[in-house]
């Protein structure tokens, strides 16, 4: 074991089981799978992506590069061994090459949740907590979001903050914002997204049950709330005690929610997100053993991990000689390169007492190791030095951490004295402190988050500068610059050898940058490399553009409940409960579900809606069709609006009456279509496609009040207020007349495309002679309130008809059979009315209409364009898939080589009871003048022949329709 006594802030009273690659190992509440997997002396965690080189851990934190496991229990996914946190039976394996998708649905549930706050922190350092706690002072709501378990950032606890050690400091600070009403303080919350306006998107994780998930201002001093209260954020409705008022119950929610994205909006953002330590690129710098300084340091006083017992420390910086004088006072022999011809006064001598060695002016030129490093070589001076080491810590200085500010369009400036890239300039509402601006000593860290109320520091050393390396020479097909992508030095020169000038091109030819990390090591040390290769200054180059999200996010997360049947919305409709209980088979229309077919026992949905079809044309069948769009539209000018949205005229329709109309695009393609009813001088009902509803509505009020602002037209949806029930067939007549016994049904007294309003035991009840079967037909329409007692009441006056109800699918028959198309299933938005056949719903007579113009167009004249036809297999018994493409009669029955032209493709296909055959619809090129032409359909590697006919096969005259 590596655990070191007297470190850490784990909890060693506790002892977790966990499961890495078959083995069972122990660890404890607080550790990462990472610190528990180094503590049991395990390193290697698996293979490289591409070369498939071994693997080890690199950082503590989400700037690990290499650390990839696949966790197995309890959630399935693919994540950085330094970011999962312990939990007890936990099991894991490493990473080889690649990970795998999760063969079942995660059980967990993801949620989200929207924050309002005058102040945004982004980061719980030292500069964060003073931020968020002057912000809290002056009376501002303020939301304070970091990412690790406890706040504190990279403190490690042997610094001191006004005289004592500063995690008691960090301890006060969160005490006094938990106390605050107005601060919403969360950890374990990573900002992934900021975007303008101050709003920026984190996902929040959770591990057990126990979890606090904010600071309740009502908890005792120290900070935290009455356990088990689990809490997703402040609520300013606790009572004392600390329990919120649960009605919809975020307690049990939170039990089972795994991780939730917070969507804040802030009037001002803060970014503390403090820095990234840099590495120096060599010869098998992805050896496992090889680590950023900060990373083992970070491990030791966290987690109290002694990631190595004979350490070498190649540097280039000051910051990784307080790593070193740690390691060693933990019991390690550390070995100190240095970079530079110099070392710091005061870190000399606080080596020296520790017996570290520190060799000047030396780089680390390689490693030698197998599944670990065993040894590191280096050149000091002129010679060769050979170092027996099993972990390697490099520091090549700090990249401030200005992902968040650059989402923004934050632009950046290259700092050479840090040999890295900082904020530049400023941004409304956005302002970015301590490390992530460049403040690296604690005392400035300190003043950037208070100001004048900063606290004291004890004095640090005096900083020498830092040495900008980004590399030392060596095989540069060995010299790892992005680990997790085995990208090399090689394969920048060959990006730019390629003629790769920007740095965007090299990222995208190498593929740096593009791991989980998200190049966060990568990335500068990549655009200092090509510089160099260029012979250009880095700060020309730049670097890549940063973008969301910060972190990896799971889809799931993103979702949050919008997933499984609550991934799109769904509706039913009035009668949906008796369709269940009739055993009706439903399928998806929109977001409608509807009654597809009423299976009998014994049949398949061939035999049933043959049943249904049959049924219907020789007697009466009812259709559910209150999923049908509803538009009231209203005022004086509402003929107006719908001569120019139709392509016929609708401003001359008489009250009582319903015409038939098409919709068109600026294009001229057909977009929806239906039926309008004249219900008074200034208000007609529009009907679309179920599909249709919401885009029309849509297109409507887009025209209305962006074009057409003086029209005096309100638009209204009253699809869910109207339920229709269309009762069709030859006995629909006498149905309808036997129930509604004060409405005259005769043809002369009710013609067909006319509507009526009576009532039925005092509720009102429109109908209206509208047919979409080709058959005598009457829609009942309804108040919703009243559907199913108007359907029962409708069912029981047909039951001595044979009154059959039959659904979707056999309307989809019987319209076919009539050559009625539907519009996004017999079109695909390349079709206009005359394609259809339907020139005569075209107006002449109008002087403009929406898509007008574009009939005029050449290509929409010529005479190749699909046509709307139908086609009949001549084999009689083949029904064709919908879909499938339509091509010239092949002589012998076999196709010639591809490319085969096509001539177009079937819409609608079905088995027809009134035909006794199969029948489909098609649009064919120029297919009007090719009626009575043998084409061929592939089907299944054969040539199924088919004829090219109407569109109107049964009843042509259309006397059944008129009754």
């Amino acid at each position: 074991m590596s655990r070191v006594d007297g470190y850490g802030r784990i909890d060693r009273g506790r002892t977790l089981t966990f499961t890495f690659d078959g083995r069972t190992y122990s660890g404890h509440p607080g550790d990462t799978l990472a610190s528990a997997l180094l503590a049991n002396d395990v390193h290697l965690v698996g293979t490289s992506v591409k070369l498939g080189r071994p693997r080890g851990i690199g950082a503590a934190w989400t700037e690990d590069p290499t650390g990839l496991v696949q966790i197995e229990k309890p959630f399935p996914e693919m994540l950085q061994a330094t970011v999962v946190e312990l939990t007890d039976g936990l099991v894991a394996r490493g990473v080889n090459g690649q990970g795998r998708l999760a063969d079942a649905a995660d059980p967990a549930r993801y949620d989200r949740k929207h924050t309002h706050a005058d102040t945004l922190v982004i980061g719980a350092g030292p500069a964060g907590l003073l931020a968020a706690r002057s912000a809290a002072r002056a009376g501002e709501s303020v939301v304070l979001v970091d990412d690790r378990a406890e706040a504190g950032g990279t403190l490690t606890g042997t610094e001191r903050i006004d005289g004592r050690p500063a995690r008691e400091f960090v301890d006060e600070v969160t005490a006094e914002l938990a106390r605050h009403p107005e601060v919403v303080h969360l950890q374990r919350t990573t900002a992934f997204g900021q975007y303008d306006d101050g709003f920026v998107l984190a996902l929040q994780r959770r591990t057990d049950h126990r979890v606090v998930w904010g600071w309740n201002p009502q908890a005792p001093p120290g900070g935290k709330p009455p356990d088990p209260c689990v809490l997703w954020g402040h609520s300013p409705h606790t009572p004392a005690g600390g329990k919120p008022p649960d009605p919809l119950g975020t307690a049990e929610l939170a039990k089972k929610s795994r991780q939730r994205v917070h969507r804040i909006r802030a009037l001002k953002v803060v970014v503390a997100t403090g820095a990234i330590e840099r590495p120096i690129v060599f010869e098998d710098n992805d050896r496992p053993g090889n680590m950023l300084a900060s990373a083992a340091r970070d491990f030791l006083h966290r987690y109290g991990v002694l990631a190595g017992r004979e350490i070498v420390v190649f540097t280039s910086d000051d910051a990784a000689y307080a790593a070193a004088i740690d390691l060693a006072g933990a019991g390690a022999n550390v070995t100190v390169l240095d970079a530079r011809d110099s070392t710091p006064a005061e870190w000399k001598t606080r080596c020296d007492e520790q017996g570290i060695v520190v060799h000047q002016s030396t780089v680390v030129t390689g490693t030698e190791g197998q599944d670990r490093v065993s040894g590191v070589l280096a050149r000091e001076g002129d010679g060769v030095v050979r170092l027996p080491a099993d972990l390697l810590l490099v520091s090549g200085g700090w990249n401030p951490a200005v992902h968040l500010f650059s989402h923004v369009k934050g632009e950046l400036a290259y700092d050479p004295a840090l040999g890295a890239f900082r904020p530049t300039g400023t941004l409304n509402g956005v302002s970015v402190i301590g490390a992530a601006n460049g403040t690296f000593d604690l005392a400035g860290v300190l003043r950037d988050g208070a100001g004048d109320e900063a606290p004291s520091t004890e004095p640090e050393p005096a900083r020498l500068p830092v040495k900008v390396l980004w590399r030392t020479e060596g095989d540069p097909a060995r010299q790892f610059v992005d680990i997790q992508r085995d990208a090399t030095v090689a394969d920048i020169g060959r990006a730019v050898g390629a003629g790769m000038r920007s740095v965007e091109h090299v990222k995208r030819y190498t593929t740096i940058g593009t791991a989980h990390d998200q190049g966060k090591t990568s990335g500068v040390i990549a655009s200092g490399i090509a510089a160099e290769l260029l012979g250009r200054a880095i700060e020309e180059l730049g670097t890549t553009t940063f973008r969301p999200p910060y972190t990896p996010v799971a889809f799931a997360a993103l979702a949050g409940r919008e997933h499984g049947h609550l991934f799109d919305p769904e509706r039913v409709t009035s009668l949906h409960s008796w369709h269940v209980a009739a055993g009706a088979v439903f399928e998806d229309v929109g977001q409608w579900k509807r009654a597809r077919y009423y299976p009998k026992p014994g049949e398949n949905i061939d035999a049933a809606v043959l049943r249904e079809c049959a049924a219907t044309r020789n007697g009466v069948g009812i259709l559910d069709g209150s999923t049908l769009g509803k538009i009231d539209v209203q005022g004086p000018d509402a003929g107006v609006l719908l001569d120019r949205i139709y392509t016929n005229m609708m401003s001359t329709l008489k009250v009582g009456r319903v015409r038939y109309g098409v919709m068109c695009g600026n294009d001229g393609m057909v977009i929806d279509d239906g039926t309008v009813l004249r219900i008074a001088e200034n208000r007609f009902l529009v009907t679309t496609t179920t599909g249709g509803a919401a885009p029309v509505l849509d297109w409507m009020e887009e025209w209305l009040q962006t074009e057409w602002p003086d029209l005096r037209v309100h638009l209204a949806s009253v699809t869910e207020q109207w339920s229709v029930f269309p009762v069709v067939g030859p006995r629909s007549r006498v149905v309808i007349g036997e129930l509604f016994k004060d409405v005259d049904v005769s043809n002369e007294a009710f013609p067909f495309m006319s509507w009526r309003d009576t009532t039925l035991d005092g509720v009102g009840v429109r109908l209206a002679r509208i047919s979409f079967s080709g058959e005598l037909a009457y829609e009942v329409n309804v108040n919703s309130w009243y559907a199913l007692s108007l359907w029962k009441r409708l069912l029981e006056a047909g039951e001595p008809h044979g009154i059959t109800p039959y659904g979707t699918e056999t309307m989809h028959v019987l319209r076919a059979e009539k050559g009625y198309p539907i519009i996004g299933q017999d079109t695909d938005g390349t079709v206009t009315p005359h394609d259809l056949g339907m020139s005569w719903v075209v107006s002449k007579k109008k002087e403009d209409f929406i898509g007008k113009r574009s009939f005029s167009r050449p290509e929409n004249q010529n005479p190749m364009r699909k046509q709307f036809v139908s086609l009949l297999p001549t084999d009689r018994r083949t029904r064709l898939p919908e879909g499938s493409q339509i091509v010239e009669r092949q002589p012998g029955g076999t196709l010639p080589e591809p490319p085969v032209p096509m001539l177009g493709h079937v819409t609608s296909s079905y088995h027809s009871a009134a035909l006794g055959r199969p029948f489909a619809l098609a649009l064919v090129k120029n297919g009007r003048a090719r009626i009575g032409d043998l084409v061929h359909v592939p089907v299944d590697g054969a040539l199924v022949e088919a004829e090219i006919g109407e569109t109107v096969l049964v009843d042509k005259e259309g006397a059944r329709r008129d009754g």
